[in-house]
């Protein structure tokens, strides 16, 4: 090989890397402006993603008391006294009053049937519940915290407030940038298209984003909540109270709804390998076999349990999309052509 042709590869690399490095520096910008964006929204992002932890532990809580006996609450008569536990977040004369704290109590009967007051003052985090206040859950329906006092999540550090907000922002900042970190990608790997596969960028902008958002609704509606109720189901049937770390639930659940807005792409990339000729329905039908392996592979690193129903949750819409992406190379995919054999078809019309 020439001097020449090594300077000209040597140049063309050091291109590459140049181009690489900007698409990044471009991707981390897009990052920090979505992201001190988002911190300015952090507090109602959290709650967003509370809800579904807080609906399955009040779910789990109904089940606890139903195992506990209701007959044990019927037993009860006007001037029983008794303390009473907490076994989930609850408000009790307008104060918030945490899970496991007890309570001096007594059954007094108004107009509307029994009724559980407490008997003493009491004081909650420096906020004071006078005597006589009303325990609405003993003999109805719990009055419960909303948003994240409600869901269960503690936090057990002085900064892990600040540190859950900034984990919440930067996680809403990729996920808002996604369309933009994928024109970067498209960007990176465009010089080495042909000019008229080039203009696929529109569709795939599109197709990246629903496809994104499905995965993430996905993950929120149905995978986490189901692997959740599997995950607490244990800790009642152990009898334990369930306390959750605020930061480690939110790196979980986040995790899995970016992941699944991620393998939720595997049409969009089916799309493109089958738009510009690399992949056809026949390979990717022959190949199913190894689709399935990987599948499984990447639901057992999704799924935060280990049983098998909650895998399938995970693998069930993955092996769906594979077999859709089929369906989308053989309504669009087409033999790979130059440009010029691109114009020539052009001018034969």
């Amino acid at each position: 090989m020439s001097e020449e042709k090594e300077s000209g590869l040597q140049m063309s690399f050091l291109d590459h890397l140049d181009e690489l490095r900007r698409r990044l520096v471009y991707s981390v910008i897009a990052i920090a402006i979505a992201f001190v964006a988002c911190f300015a929204l952090s507090g109602y992002m959290y709650d967003f993603l509370s809800v579904p932890i807080g609906e399955q532990v009040r779910k789990a809580e109904q089940i606890r008391r139903a195992i506990g006996g209701k007959a044990n609450i019927d037993l009860l008569k006007e001037g029983d006294r008794f303390v009473y536990v907490f076994a989930q977040d609850e408000m009790v004369g307008g104060v918030h009053v945490p899970p496991s704290m007890t309570a001096p109590a007594k059954v007094i009967r108004r107009d509307t049937g029994l009724a559980a007051v407490t008997t003493d003052t009491l004081v909650v985090n420096k906020t004071v519940i006078p005597a006589e206040t009303e325990i609405p859950s003993v003999f109805g329906k719990a009055v419960l915290a909303t948003g994240a006092a409600g869901s269960g999540l503690v936090i057990n550090t002085v900064q892990g407030a600040f540190t859950l907000y900034m984990r919440v922002a930067l996680y809403a900042a990729i996920a808002f940038a996604i369309p933009f970190l994928f024109y970067q990608v498209w960007a990176f790997v465009s010089p080495g298209l042909y000019h008229h596969e080039k203009k696929y960028i529109g569709p795939v902008l599109v197709m990246a984003s629903i496809f994104f958002v499905l995965g993430t609704t996905f993950a929120y509606k149905i995978a986490f909540p189901a692997a959740c109720a599997y995950l607490i189901g244990l800790q009642i049937e152990g009898g334990f109270q369930t306390l959750i770390n605020a930061e480690e639930y939110l790196d979980l659940i986040l995790i899995i709804m970016l992941g699944l807005g991620i393998v939720f792409q595997i049409p969009v990339i089916a799309f493109i390998l089958g738009r510009i000729g690399l992949v056809t329905p026949r390979i990717l039908w022959k190949a199913w076999r190894y689709a399935v392996v990987m599948i499984a592979i990447i639901s057992a690193l999704l799924t935060p349990t280990t049983d098998a129903f909650n895998m399938m949750v995970f693998a069930a819409p993955m092996l769906g999309l594979y077999f859709f992406s089929i369906l989308i190379v053989w309504l669009f995919g087409k033999p790979r052509r130059s440009d010029a054999e691109v114009a020539a078809l052009a001018h034969r019309k």
